[in-house]
């Protein structure tokens, strides 16, 4: 025990005895300050952080865009002088997500940024979490809920920058497999939507994510294959947010389709999935390989041009600005909240021309 502590320890029962009152609220859960790392893990209350704001951030599920995300949150923390405490699911489970934050209310945090993963059914708990701590969203917002604000991308042009991949890939046009862990998450379906417009081009270049919010009917269907003047999307593969089954239901595909020109993963897993299955197959750079966000892999295959390209977010800048916003309302107050609520962090394109510098810089960011 530190001398700190120790400290803080006596004084509280002599003020116990003093005043036969107790010690009041004493620190929740275990671990170390704000030095000290966070572990990926399904539950749990928040690590002790002394007089320090206590700030959690909490994702989908364990990934290494996540750990990504994590070097951003513990940096902010050493930067501002706060204790963050980084929380991933073991699997895409909205259950899961829910215990771990209740165990977080539980255990006394001050404020929570999130990655909700079902946000039309989560809005009425988000709700009841707004009610108690000042909450924000990151990566896929809930914009229904009292949320303070979102930190992340437009996924919608997010998915058009995909789109010219596939257009790039494939000039003369071609037919084109999606795949995608679930479509329930905000950034999912406008993600998807944005490669299919992109595709399918025409009066659908007009389009925006605002046109989505305002016409609930527009999305395309998952079930039959949506056909354009040189495009077809032969379908959405959905596995449920688990890498192991991305792969065999990519194995299944590729199968399946003989007809199929392109393979385009959604999700951090799902290139390398896709990859995985094309190897097996071996079929790499017969169909052309379409990613999203900087898995090793991924990244491996735009620079030995068996994967066209990818289209990268920044998730060191989710957890990082997640930190310093809610840092910046726990001690100002919800004023500072901008006006549009929402804080663009914009996606680019990584191809063979840009993938090594791009590379370097996010190892960096890892620390390896």
């Amino acid at each position: 025990m530190s001398t700190r502590i120790l400290r803080s320890a006596m004084l509280c029962v002599m003020v116990t005895m003093l005043t036969l009152t107790g010690c009041g609220k004493g620190d929740a859960g275990s671990g170390g300050g704000a030095g000290g790392g966070s572990t990926p893990n399904a539950g749990g209350g928040g690590s002790t952080g002394g007089d320090k704001p206590q700030i959690a951030f909490v994702t989908n599920q364990i990934a290494d865009f996540w750990k990504i995300a994590e070097a951003g949150a513990k940096d902010a923390e050493k930067d501002l002088g706060v204790h963050v405490d980084v929380k991933m699911p073991p699997e895409a489970s909205a259950v899961k997500q829910k215990q771990i934050v209740e165990d977080l209310i539980s255990a006394g945090i001050n404020a929570i940024a999130i990655s909700p993963l079902d946000a039309d059914n989560q809005t009425d708990w988000l709700n009841s979490i707004a009610g108690k701590v000042p909450l924000i969203t990151h990566d896929s917002d809930a914009p229904k809920s009292n949320r303070l604000m979102y930190i992340g991308m437009d996924n919608y042009k997010a998915g058009r920058l995909c789109g010219e991949l596939v257009k790039q890939a494939l000039p003369d046009g071609g037919n084109v497999m999606l795949f995608i862990g679930r479509l329930e998450q905000d950034n999912s379906k406008y993600r998807r939507q944005g490669v299919i417009d992109e595709l399918l081009g025409g009066a659908r270049l007009d389009r925006d994510q605002a046109f989505y919010k305002s016409q609930s009917n527009a999305w395309d269907p998952v079930g039959d294959p949506i056909k354009g003047d040189k495009y077809t999307i032969l379908g959405t593969i959905l596995d449920g947010g688990a890498a192991q089954v991305a792969q065999q239901k990519a194995e299944d595909t590729i199968n399946a389709y003989k007809e199929m020109n392109a393979m385009v993963g959604l999700f951090e897993y799902n290139p390398p999935a896709c990859y995985q299955a094309l190897q097996k197959a071996d079929k790499l750079g017969t169909v052309k390989l379409i990613g999203f966000d900087e898995n090793d892999v991924t990244l491996q295959a735009i620079k030995d041009g068996t994967c066209v390209g990818t289209v990268v977010q920044n998730p060191y800048e989710y957890g990082y600005q997640s930190v310093k916003w809610l840092t910046e309302i726990l001690k100002n107050g919800k004023g500072v909240v901008p006006e549009s609520h929402y804080v663009d962090i914009p996606p680019r394109k990584i191809t063979k021309e840009n993938v090594d510098e791009y590379w370097a810089d996010l190892k960096s960011k890892k620390g390896g």
